[in-house]
């Protein structure tokens, strides 16, 4: 048999950074995202030989084992081997070989959650191989638990159920790791119009997102009141964006985003830079009315939010920057797991 899983990535639509404890635990956060049609993927393919493959293609990176019970952490293809450390912890595998491959339709870094959607996928398969018991809210906080507990790797809440659950989502966060997770029944036109005008680039770049989340927990637990309000004025903006999108006000969505970037800016150093500030007021100029920075910040995807027939302008003024325009489309769906 040969065990496969999918998860979609996001787009952070507001809230962003109020998934991040010290401040969800303390303030309680809020975000809306929706997913979109790249995915990371994950394959078990069971061997006749006594050893373990991790690789990742996309990355074109391969390590090799004799099998055993875990595998060495040591910062190369570590979200691999940790899913399938904590699973052998937790549940135990079969003493056999097999080879796990990944591949990720966006690269480390950009801002779509493609780690923790990674981690997903991974624990996705070996969900299907060995039929483990959990549900979505079992499988996302568990991917949340090696990411951050076991892998120590800094980071949000987000991304590991919206790439479980999928969909366009309110998530609620509060102490003690607990989520909520409330899907929205946006009327299709308004999905359609939102998608329509919702231009995704890709700004070049990837970055290092844990050094911005660091500085962004630093400001929570030394009471930066300026980077606290702006959290704040963060986990407001869900609430508009969500009010916005179920009534059909989604004309008002690009000034929402507006909003958001100009507090974003405020909760951590180097969340924007001035090759990001050149592109976003350039796209302004040419129609756009508002966007954001996707995931952490510091480089990677944009979104733009593009009324009328603005977009084409918005797109021809963004190539000019050398960064990509990517084709995208929501997605319903989460993770989806299957052997063959």
């Amino acid at each position: 048999m040969i065990y496969r899983s999918k998860a979609p990535l996001r787009i952070g639509l507001a809230g962003g950074g109020t998934d991040v404890s010290p401040y969800s635990d303390q303030y309680g956060g809020a975000i809306l995202n929706a997913t979109i049609s790249l995915s990371a993927y994950a394959t078990i393919e069971p061997l006749q030989e006594n050893a373990i493959i991790v690789q990742a293609l996309d990355r074109k990176e391969e390590q090799r084992f004799d099998w055993a019970a875990s595998l060495p952490i040591d910062g190369k293809l570590d979200l691999l081997k940790g899913v399938y450390n904590c699973v052998h912890r937790d549940y135990g595998m079969p003493l056999t070989g097999f080879r796990l491959s990944t591949y990720v339709d966006a690269p480390a870094g950009s801002g779509l959650g493609t780690s923790s959607t990674l981690v997903v996928a991974i624990l996705g398969a070996f969900t299907e191989m060995l039929k483990l018991p959990l549900g979505e809210y079992d499988i996302a906080h568990y991917a949340y638990d090696i990411e951050r507990n076991y892998l120590t790797l800094a980071g949000g809440k987000q991304d590991q159920y919206a790439a479980t659950f999928g969909g366009v989502n309110f998530m609620e966060f509060s102490q003690s790791d607990n989520v909520i997770v409330n899907p929205l029944r946006i009327k299709s036109q308004y999905l359609h119009e939102l998608e329509n005008n919702l231009v995704l680039y890709f700004t070049a770049t990837s970055r290092e997102s844990a050094t911005i989340i660091k500085e962004q927990v630093k400001n929570v637990n030394t009471n930066n009141e300026k980077s606290i309000e702006a959290m704040h004025q963060l986990k407001e903006q869900a609430k508009m964006m969500k009010e916005a999108l179920l009534k059909g006000r989604v004309h008002e969505i690009g000034e929402i985003l507006d909003f958001g970037f100009e507090q974003k800016r405020l909760m951590a150093a180097n969340i924007s830079n001035n090759s990001i500030e050149e592109v976003y007021n350039a796209a302004k100029k040419a129609g756009a009315t508002g966007g954001k920075i996707s995931g952490a910040g510091g480089g990677g995807f944009m979104i733009f939010y593009c009324p009328g027939n603005t977009r084409h302008a918005v797109i021809e003024t963004l190539n000019t920057f050398g960064g990509e325009v990517k084709k995208y489309s929501f997605t319903k769906y989460g993770l989806t797991t299957w052997s063959v």
